[in-house]
């Protein structure tokens, strides 16, 4: 049997095996060509999927955190692994649109959010709370990587036809989700934390253990999910645009290699500000991650060869994905981790919104401008605003017990 320390980092890494398997939606402009030039689709046809997947990951979220809170990550992550290799294997029986939206977009979408929520909360219950930051970093880093060998891997089976390649992938995703999350595991009550120096520590949560419900009248709560919103708006903007953005102010057709150098810099950024978060602070690391966007987005404008689209790329790609860490570690660290699951799905519908209003705002933009001049003056405003707003956030004062209410 392996030791507590061991036993944390196992379940750290099998969550970060199962952000590999569903990080498939960071691939779908692969699934979108290949929809396009084999069944004869429309550009916009065969993006509505990838939308309703987005929408329905972040509102899955809330219940799949809750039911992770309630019946523990395992069985979460199990029914993750069967909707996405389900709806993936579902995907390829049907060429018809309303087929996919159901298959993917509604089924695989809600697998991504079941088997998203399970593993972070269930990998830093195993640490310290100066951990928290670079473990939630670990585990979602598998979620921002994933596209860097899953575009290649649907590329390769595009040649037996896209119907097959959703059967082929779905059936992969499944297995490996499923074994995976036989890894994961809640600390047994009263373990002892893994801490920076591999000795022991007694594992409690900070003050106390917000509900959701005493999560939504506190402040902060706003604050927290409208800079969330903000800043990962801004980055699903980058992504999504990325190939057209190279295109247009670069003259370059190899976007697609760009895509990837953003996904290692999105990973990256996950697990290095996770770290560099446990000592500086999660809100001194938020703000520096806010202005550096802020400033590379003024700036996109002046990116206008291969080189400097690399750059900002890369500089987008490490701001988006610190966010994928250090609000997750935010939230646990200000309301506790009895509730982690629910508390961090509520705050994750903030990526929802911003993941549909960002790309949106962008592509209207350059269909108006024919230029995206104007998107990157409007979300540096955001990353801005961002940065003022994440200086004024404060820990929650705690609830008063109820006794204490009556006196």
């Amino acid at each position: 049997m392996p030791n507590k320390m061991t036993k944390g980092w196992i379940v750290t890494y099998a969550g970060l095996g199962i952000n590999l398997c569903l990080g498939v939606l960071y691939s779908w402009s692969v699934i979108k060509i290949a929809l396009m030039e084999q069944l004869g689709w429309t550009n916009t046809a065969a993006s509505v999927p990838y939308t309703v997947a987005i929408i329905v990951f972040a509102i899955v979220m809330v219940p799949a955190g809750r039911l992770t809170d309630k019946w523990g990550p395992r069985l979460i992550a199990i029914l993750g692994g069967l909707f996405v290799g389900g709806g993936m294997i579902l995907s390829g029986f049907s060429s018809s649109l309303t087929v996919l939206v159901v298959s993917f977009g509604i089924l695989v979408g809600s697998g991504i959010g079941l088997g998203y929520a399970a593993p972070t909360p269930a990998a830093v219950k195993w640490f310290g709370p100066h951990q928290r930051g670079l473990i939630s970093g670990l585990v979602v880093a598998g979620f921002g990587l994933a596209s860097v060998y899953i575009a290649p891997l649907t590329n390769a089976l595009l040649p037996l036809g896209i119907q097959k390649t959703f059967i082929i992938e779905g059936i992969i995703f499944l297995i490996a989700i499923t074994i995976l999350a036989q890894f994961l595991s809640f600390p047994p009550k009263g373990h002892q934390a893994v801490t920076a120096n591999n000795g022991a520590a007694k594992a409690k949560d900070e003050g106390h253990g917000y509900s959701w419900q005493e999560m939504v009248k506190t402040p902060t709560f706003y604050l927290i999910w409208l800079t969330y919103l903000l800043g990962a708006g801004t980055g699903l903007m980058i992504i999504g645009h990325l190939a057209s953005i190279a295109k247009l102010q670069a003259g370059i057709s190899y976007g697609f290699i760009l895509v990837a150098l953003l996904a290692i810099a999105n990973a990256g950024g996950r697990i290095v500000s996770g770290w560099l978060s446990d000592s500086l602070g999660k809100i001194n690391t938020l703000f520096l991650v806010f202005l550096i966007q802020a400033a590379n987005m003024f700036l996109f404008v002046k990116y206008t060869s291969g080189l400097t689209v690399a750059i900002g790329a890369l500089i987008a790609g490490y701001c988006y994905g610190s966010l994928l860490s250090l609000y997750p570690s935010l939230t646990y660290g200000y309301y506790g981790m009895k509730n982690a699951g629910v508390n961090y799905g509520l705050v994750f519908t903030a990526w929802g919104v911003g993941g549909v209003l960002g790309p949106i705002i962008a592509g209207r933009v350059a269909d108006i401008t024919n230029v995206y001049n104007s998107a990157y003056l409007i979300t540096g405003a955001a990353c801005l605003l961002g940065a003022v707003l994440v200086k004024t956030m404060v820990a929650p004062k705690e609830p008063l017990p109820i006794v204490a209410i009556e006196q």
